[in-house]
């Protein structure tokens, strides 16, 4: 990149949640530009084959690091204790985290348990936020880091059926402002990125119906759903230097569709 204002190479970037879907297309975004990617899954088999199926790809030979694969349930504190531990003795710092890891289960308010409550919290917000604060404790230490948290259209308005899923993603909203108030002036940002409506493994299904698909075209201005790898730019852009004045920001990537309604009436 002849431009070193949007660069991220030689970043050492951790990645929560990179073996599928957003994650695994931030780790490939960040890896082609030269970036140090660590990425984690919930078991390591699954970490290391990510991490190997990315470092093949086609590149900049003998120019790009490999990247590297570990396990890290978030749902388990002491997990990503020895996660960061590991990172920053292999790696001697983390520049930028990217904290993607997530779940989800949709069904009527009424018929969630506790187990499916502590379920989708134990991930989306309490891992969250304890990845943020252990990577945040590093980052203080030395003066520096950027942060980027994956939340939700759900941080604009709710979606029926996924009660959890939208308290811990307006949650991890209102940390990302909190973050980045609180360590901003020791050298630290913390930013967030609102998807909108994107095909990975686990939406295809879904958005296989045919009412889905109409519903989700007329109510994106750009008339599209969005792929993974749409969310690449953005991340990029928050972790480089060409973003060194924001902080406490959710950036919505989502067609455009938090930007308005559309009627169910024609132009005249």
């Amino acid at each position: 990149m002849s431009d070193e204002l949007f660069s991220v190479r030689g970043q050492v970037v951790l990645v929560s949640g990179g073996t599928r879907g957003i994650g695994r297309a931030l780790a490939e975004g960040f890896a082609k530009r030269g970036a140090q990617v660590v990425l984690t899954g919930r078991t390591r088999e699954a970490a290391e084959a990510a991490a190997s199926e990315i470092s093949r790809q086609p590149g900049q030979p003998g120019e790009q690091p490999p990247v590297c694969g570990l396990a890290c349930d978030v749902a388990d504190a002491d997990a990503i204790e020895r996660l960061v531990t590991e990172v920053v003795g292999r790696f001697g710092r983390i520049d930028t985290l990217l904290n993607v890891a997530g779940m989800n289960r949709r069904m009527p308010a009424e018929q969630l348990t506790l187990r499916d409550y502590d379920d989708i919290l134990d991930v989306n917000l309490r891992g969250a936020f304890w990845m943020a604060h252990t990577v945040g404790r590093h980052m203080l230490s030395r003066r520096q880091g950027c942060q980027i948290h994956i939340t939700s259209i759900n941080n604009d308005r709710p979606l029926i059926h996924v009660a959890p899923y939208a308290m811990s993603k307006a949650g991890l909203g209102q940390l990302t402002r909190a973050l980045a108030c609180e360590w901003g002036p020791r050298g630290v940002r913390v930013n967030a990125i609102a998807p909108g409506f994107i095909l990975t493994d686990l939406t295809r299904g879904l958005w296989s119906r045919q009412d889905m698909q109409e519903w989700g075209y007329r109510n994106t201005p750009l008339g599209r759903l969005g792929q993974p790898e749409d969310l690449v730019g953005a991340a990029l852009f928050l972790a480089s230097p060409a973003a060194a004045f924001i902080t406490g920001q959710i950036i919505y990537v989502d067609g455009g569709f938090t930007c308005g309604y559309r009627w169910p009436i024609d132009a005249s």
